[in-house]
């Protein structure tokens, strides 16, 4: 197995795909629009990424946070809300909006699961910095660091609850990027002291989270000269460390502008640093042989934390429709005082 999460070109897997994740046995996949016709074409899609590799629990993963960030749509799926609404209902009511935010996610977690995907790159716990790039935006759980844990702690479970992993995002903390790091290297100059705001829900759900993806952000404070995905010392000194997340942790995409080089180079200095998975979105062939060929075999400690990762998601099975009706009318109903 190499340790990384490929992407897939459409709707079915090539005779080239299916041929190159046979021999190179990728960790997992990732989904995105161009993936998702309907329910019926999704599940056969997951169960052919299952078939292919013999194993019932497969890293498939998708960006499903609701909002803007949806690659699952309407008609054939809900649309969900972002996560400021959640964060307006906690300055009114704390307990309702925790439970707003696990019934909610528990809904969307069931829709993936049903169609067959066991991670969902989400929650956010970017801390929101007013003045900042809105890339993360009313993506944010809210500006204040216990209250996105709250929330964050309540999406985990949501989707726990419904067989699906979540993942917590972008470590060790995207809030006060200035840049979108999908088209350039955000640079963020607060001190030490100040960068334990943005790690403290990451520190508050370490134990809880059983993946995590880094962001690709450079901070000086801690290392001046490699973004955090790339820097040895951010990963093991601070989200290894000073965060304590021990879980399995992802880069995010590893072929986004603000990192630097080929993507072989690029996820093998990723691994170097101490990252066990290199997440490349885009499903070109050329890159993804690229990182085969310049990837080592997974270690044997990120494989361990791959397996604890996805011991709890759900063999893809029928949803519960009444159920699932219910819990979006619980959120709804919990949102109105809002509305």
């Amino acid at each position: 197995m190499i340790p990384a999460i490929f992407g897939l070109s459409g709707h079915t897997l090539t005779a080239d795909e299916r041929a190159f994740f046979r021999d190179s046995d990728p960790a997992g996949y990732v989904l995105f629009g161009r993936n998702v016709e309907n329910r019926a074409q999704l599940r056969a899609l997951t169960d052919d990424l299952r078939s292919l590799h013999g194993r019932d629990r497969l890293l498939i993963s998708i960006d499903q946070e609701g909002g803007r960030v949806a690659r699952m749509k309407p008609p054939v799926w809900p649309k969900y809300p972002a996560g400021q609404p959640f964060a307006e209902l906690f300055e009114r009511a704390p307990a309702s909006a925790i439970e707003a935010a696990r019934v909610n996610a528990q809904a969307l977690g069931m829709d993936l699961a049903e169609a067959g995907i066991s991670v969902d790159l989400w929650p956010t716990l970017d801390v929101r910095e007013a003045g900042a790039h809105d890339v993360i935006g009313d993506r944010a759980l809210g500006e204040e660091p216990l209250r996105v844990a709250a929330l964050g702690r309540a999406i985990l479970d949501g989707l726990a609850a419904a067989g699906v992993a979540g993942v917590i995002k972008h470590m060790p903390g995207h809030g006060r990027a200035g840049a979108d790091s999908h088209k350039e290297l955000p640079t963020v100059h607060a001190d030490a002291e100040a960068l334990e705001r943005d790690i403290a829900p990451f520190r508050s759900l370490a134990a809880r989270a059983r993946i995590g993806m880094t962001g690709h952000i450079l901070f000086p404070a801690w290392d001046a000269q490699a973004p955090a995905t790339q820097s040895r010392r951010i990963v093991q000194d601070i989200i290894r460390g000073a965060i304590g997340f021990d879980g399995l942790l992802m880069t995010d995409d590893i072929d986004m502008q603000a990192l630097s080089g080929t993507i072989p180079e690029r996820s093998a200095k990723a691994l170097a640093a101490g990252c066990d998975l290199v997440l490349n979105c885009w499903a070109k062939m050329e890159d993804m042989v690229g990182i085969a060929a310049a990837c080592p075999t997974m270690p044997e400690g990120a494989a361990e934390r791959l397996e604890r990762a996805l011991a709890d998601t759900a063999v893809p099975q029928a949803s519960d429709a009444a159920l699932h009706a219910e819990l979006i009318a619980k959120r709804d109903t919990l949102l109105a005082v809002i509305a």
